[in-house]
This record gives C-alpha cells, sequence and structure tokens, in this order.
C-alpha cells in the first residue's frame, strides 16, 4: 500500500468511529441505491448487466463493511427509445419482458431512461411505455421540461400515460414507477426519474438522510441556525464517508464516480414529516413548515460533495407515515406542496388521486409542476396515483411494501 493510500484508509477510519460513536444515539443514514449507468446495447446486454452488476455487488460490500446498510443496487440506461428504434410493437414488448426477468433474476432495479426527453419527440414511445408499465416491473420517466422551457406535448403525453395507467394496473400502482421530470438532470441515482445520457460505466449514490435530518431538527427546536448547524456536521461527516468509498470503488473498478443524492427520503419508519412537527412544534402543513423545508434544502445544497440528482428534501406523501395521515386530515394539499417545491423539492410525489380525475387535470398539475421547475431552474417530478374506482373521501388500499394508505382528498 503506498503511504499516500495508507494515509487516505486511516484517516477513514477515524472518521468512521468517530461517526458511529455519535452515531450509537442517533439514526446513520442508509445508502437508498448505488446507481449503475449504461448505454445498453440490445446485442450485448446480456454481458453489460453482468459487467455492471460486477461494480455494484463490489460497490454494496464496500459500503457493508463501512457499516453502511445497502437497500438497493440499480441499473439505470439511456432513454430507452434510442435502442429499440428498429423494434416493432410486439418485439419492443418481449425485449423488456426479458429485461425485467433478468433485473428479477438478478436482483437489481432496472430503469430504461425517458419515453420522451425533447421538444422534437414524438409520442409514440409514450404510448408503448404504458405497455411496458402495465407488462413488467420496469421503471421510467417522461422528461415535461428542460433548458428550452416546457414541452407540452409531452405534458399531455404523460398525462394520459397517467390515466391510463391508473386505470389499467391494480389499485393503480403501475403508476409508482412512472414519473413526469423537469430539470432532472442525467445521472440521478433515485427512481423512477433515473436516466442518462452519456457513455455509460459511470454510478452515482443516492442516501436515505430523514433518520439524521430528524435527529438534528429534533435538537434544535425552533432555532433555524442550530439545526443548520447541527445538520451540516451530522449529514457532511457521513457525506465525506460516502466519497471517500466512491472514490475507492472508481480507481479499483474503473467506473466513473458521478456524484451522491443527499435528499431526505424517508419510509414508513423515519418520517421527515415528523421531524418537521418537530422542530416547528405545529403539524405538518402549519406555519413554520417551509421555514423548515427551506433549512433543510439549504443544508443540503451547502454541503461540499459532487452533488447528483435532486438532492433536495423530499415529501412523498405515500411513503411518509406522518405525510400520509395530514394527508387524510386535509392539513397538507397539492397547492401546498407546490409552494413548498419553491424552497426545496422534489414536486408532487406519490400523490394519491381519486380515480376519476380527469386526463386535462393531471395535464394541469404536471404543468404547474414544469413551470415552477423552470421559473426557479431547479429539478421537481410529478408522480401521480389515480386510483380505479376510489373517490373523493374513500380509503385507499394499497399493498405495495412502500406505500402507505390514505382518505382520497378533493382536488382544488
Amino acid at each position: 500500500m503506498h503511504f499516500s493510500q495508507f494515509f487516505h484508509a486511516c484517516a477513514l477510519i477515524s472518521l468512521l468511529l468517530a461517526l458511529s460513536i455519535r452515531a450509537s444515539s442517533a439514526e446513520q443514514p442508509k445508502v437508498r441505491a448505488i446507481t449503475a449507468f449504461v448505454r445498453l446495447d440490445r446485442t450485448k446486454y446480456m454481458d453489460q448487466v453482468e459487467e455492471a452488476l460486477v461494480m455494484l455487488r463490489q460497490a454494496k460490500a464496500a459500503f457493508e463493511r463501512a457499516g453502511f446498510q445497502v437497500q438497493s443496487i440499480r441499473i439505470t440506461t439511456q432513454p430507452f427509445p434510442e435502442y429499440i428504434q428498429n423494434l416493432s410493437h410486439a418485439e419492443a414488448l418481449k425485449f423488456f419482458s426479458e429485461y425485467d426477468q433478468l433485473s428479477k433474476k438478478e436482483h437489481f432495479s432496472a430503469s430504461i431512461g425517458p419515453a420522451m426527453s425533447s421538444t422534437n419527440d414524438g409520442t409514440q414511445y409514450a404510448e408503448l411505455l404504458s405497455a411496458i408499465l402495465l407488462t413488467t416491473g420496469l421503471d421510467s420517466s417522461i422528461i415535461v421540461a428542460g433548458e428550452d422551457g416546457i414541452h407540452w406535448d409531452a405534458v399531455r403525453a404523460a398525462a394520459k400515460l397517467i390515466k391510463y395507467v391508473g386505470a389499467n394496473t391494480p389499485r393503480g400502482q403501475g403508476n409508482f414507477r412512472f414519473a413526469a421530470t423537469a430539470l432532472l438532470p442525467p445521472n440521478a441515482p433515485f427512481y423512477p426519474g433515473s436516466y442518462h445520457t452519456g457513455a455509460g460505466r459511470e454510478f452515482t449514490i443516492g442516501l436515505e438522510t430523514a433518520g439524521v435530518v430528524r435527529d438534528a431538527l429534533v435538537a434544535s427546536t425552533w432555532d433555524p441556525t442550530s439545526a443548520e448547524e447541527r445538520l451540516k456536521a451530522s449529514l457532511g461527516g457521513y457525506a465525506r464517508v460516502v466519497e471517500e468509498i466512491a472514490g475507492r470503488i472508481q480507481q479499483q473498478t474503473e467506473w466513473q464516480y458521478m456524484g451522491l443524492d443527499l435528499s431526505t427520503a424517508p419510509n414508513k419508519q423515519i418520517s421527515i414529516g415528523a421531524a418537521i412537527e418537530q422542530f416547528t412544534g405545529s403539524p405538518f402543513g402549519s406555519s413554520g413548515t417551509m421555514t423548515a423545508a427551506a433549512v433543510i434544502t439549504r443544508v443540503l445544497h451547502d454541503i461540499p460533495v459532487r452533488h447528483a440528482g435532486y438532492s433536495g428534501l423530499m415529501l412523498p406523501i405515500l411513503e411518509d407515515n406522518v405525510l400520509a395521515q395530514r394527508w387524510t386530515e386535509g392539513r397538507v394539499t397539492v397547492d401546498a406542496l407546490l409552494a413548498y417545491s419553491s424552497v426545496c423539492g422534489t414536486g408532487l410525489d406519490t400523490i394519491p388521486l381519486p380515480g376519476n380525475v380527469s386526463q386535462g387535470q393531471l395535464e394541469h398539475m404536471i404543468a404547474d409542476v414544469a413551470t415552477l421547475a423552470v421559473k426557479w431552474h431547479k429539478p421537481l417530478s410529478a408522480r401521480l396515483l389515480p386510483v380505479p374506482g376510489k373517490k373523493t373521501g374513500d380509503r385507499t388500499e394499497f399493498d405495495g411494501p412502500s406505500l402507505l394508505n390514505v382518505t382520497l382528498q378533493r382536488l382544488p
């Protein structure tokens, strides 16, 4: 071992020990996703997947040795129209069925990139994507806004897809694997908006940081300055460790590390909504909620790492028990979430809707997300879940492992 390698290894061990002592009564972030980016070639895709899995499994082992729990490994491709151009509808569905089976066999999550990426794209691939979402477990998206502004054909295509998939999958859950994204850059590790446009052989890391945020906010009840300082110190320390490990993975595998997404991805057990309530002393949606959202977002943006994806405050209604409860109570609305998105992220995430929501209403919600993203030049997305057969006031009956159930609210 060279002296420089020995020095970095010792520094990493010292930092890990310090963090483990601090984490004895606190929540250590989990690695939600290690995402590899592959420029898929149908003629050799199985070899490409095998090569990516070698890197991903090596990376997973490296993080686990450092004490991190790794929840998933993922493979993301370029926009899928680029590698199925010469296939018929039936041939394309057959290929994606085989790819889906491969992902299940090898235990990785798979995103096939967006169906539409620019204003020049036709809607035929959005229609194909509807069938893919109905017949596979793959993730995908449609880009509805970029540096060139809002893509209005894509907004309409996304709304049509959401309406169709919602009506034709059990409980409308097929839309959990679809997002309409706006200004989301390539190489985001989180699904379903993940995609890339490069040569491949790249990877990013997505952390689940809601527990770290909770600990910082709870210790700093309604003291924004203290909360920022605590969160920056704790999350910044973990981010340094993650980047050290990612750098060594890059050296060992020759896959290029492209960045870290620090977004506050919650889960059913660890609620970002509860953390904000403890900070403000009021139910989520009350005055002070926007301030808390801005405090968290500033810290995430200021931590000196190579950022990827959203790196923002995630407020997924159906994946956070407190947010789900506040939605049921009517304290949180679509308009409120859009307002919070002006100072944080990530748009309208896992929003439960009555099954009779119209395509026009879906277009309006997607357009609002796109407009906000373009106005503030920030990545936002819409993941909307109309529930077939359910109306305002009904209780949902989702059965996915990540989804909570709520009472459906009237749309504004």
